[in-house]
């Protein structure tokens, strides 16, 4: 994975101070830049020491994989670019999963959540959720989904970090499941909904079959943020753009293989939610320098760095930039646009957005400490 070294009480290490141990030319710090974090899943976002409280809590035994990473303070292997990898990952993401079964669970999630984005300069989160995930345990669809909603309503009060979220089909389920869905987050537009996407394995379901879904969605104002582009290559970036009408794209990192495509992505104006980290855990990319970060950002692609699945790849928000920056060479002025498309690529209000970007310029004005 990505350089590494400890950082806050997230129970992993980050790469956040790598620079000082190092003895590298004095930079701005990463985590004073103001940014938006729009690739974060719910479950994934949790601290490994939560998930070990929860799960003495509810008397839960988790793999033993997945302990020993909780517990050692490192993420545990991944590859799931093979289905037997994809099983695995899948196996311990859905353990962390049922420890979350009461509402003060969901507060205490999205809340701490909330701390560590703040503690890495965001000013906009938006987080990814499947209600159904959580529905058996909370009552069903609709009250899972109020109480997710009403967690992050409260805990962006109470913080001040500007929430909302971004309701998820599994494309490995029935398509009919996934209008369901969009209704559903159609109706909670006005209570913090502000996207559509679809996630899991993107070998499975063809975009195509998830068309109607997205289509309720749009037109319920709700933009479109499906995954793709990350385990399989450049024609599910083309079948997310040609099929769900794509806003953004969870991940499009192999639309660097495709010069044509990313033009295309480069002229619509489609931010690409790229998460270095979790490319390099799953195996997309053997290492940090091999992300092409510098070919979509050259090619005029908007990004937005995100950290999505905290939880099992060890590393938060300011981490993704830290790797733009000593992976890839990314000078201040590059990882202050990269913040500002990630800005300019969020649901956030107009106000929001104008704050975070004067905050950005604020950022490079400043002396490098």
């Amino acid at each position: 994975m990505c350089e590494q070294e400890h950082v806050r009480g997230n129970g992993y290490r980050d790469s956040g101070d790598i620079r000082q141990d190092l003895g590298m030319e004095r930079v701005r710090d990463l985590s004073g830049l103001p940014k938006a974090h729009l690739h974060l899943h719910f479950t994934g976002s949790m601290r490994p020491g939560t998930v070990l409280e929860l799960a003495d809590k509810y008397g839960i035994r988790l793999p033993d994989a997945l302990t020993e990473a909780l517990t050692s303070g490192e993420p545990p292997r991944l590859r799931a670019t093979d289905e037997r990898g994809w099983f695995r990952f899948q196996r311990l993401y859905d353990a962390a999963r049922s420890c979350v079964r009461e509402p003060e669970d969901i507060q205490r999630l999205v809340r701490e959540a909330a701390e560590e984005d703040l503690a890495d300069g965001s000013g906009w989160l938006e987080i990814q959720v499947d209600p159904t995930s959580y529905a058996p345990r909370l009552g069903g669809l609709i009250p899972a989904l109020e109480i997710i909603l009403d967690a992050v309503d409260t805990t962006s009060r109470k913080t001040g970090l500007g929430m909302r979220v971004l309701v998820a089909a599994n494309r490995m389920k029935h398509p009919l499941d996934a209008r369901t869905l969009a209704r559903l987050a159609v109706r909670y537009a006005d209570r913090g909904v502000v996207g559509f996407g679809l996630s899991n394995d993107e070998r499975r379901g063809m975009a195509r079959d998830f068309d109607r879904a997205f289509h309720i969605a749009r037109e319920g104002g709700l933009l479109s943020a499906p995954h793709g582009g990350e385990l399989t290559g450049p024609a599910s970036v083309r079948d997310c753009l040609d099929d769900l009408d794509a806003t953004r794209i969870g991940h499009g990192v192999r639309a660097a293989e495709d010069p044509r495509l990313l033009k295309r992505l480069a002229d619509r104006g489609v931010t690409c939610e790229v998460c270095p980290a979790s490319n390099v855990a799953l195996g997309v990319y053997e290492k940090p320098e091999d992300v092409p970060l510098r070919t979509l950002f050259e090619a005029g692609v908007p990004m937005a760095l995100g950290a999505d699945d905290p939880l099992l790849f060890g590393s938060r928000l300011a981490a993704q930039y830290e790797i733009a920056r000593h992976a890839h060479g990314f000078t201040d002025a590059e990882l202050a646009e990269l913040a500002r498309q990630s800005v300019r690529g969020s649901a956030a209000p107009e106000e929001v957005k104008k704050r975070l970007l004067a905050g950005v310029d604020d950022w490079l004005a400043r002396p490098a400490a």
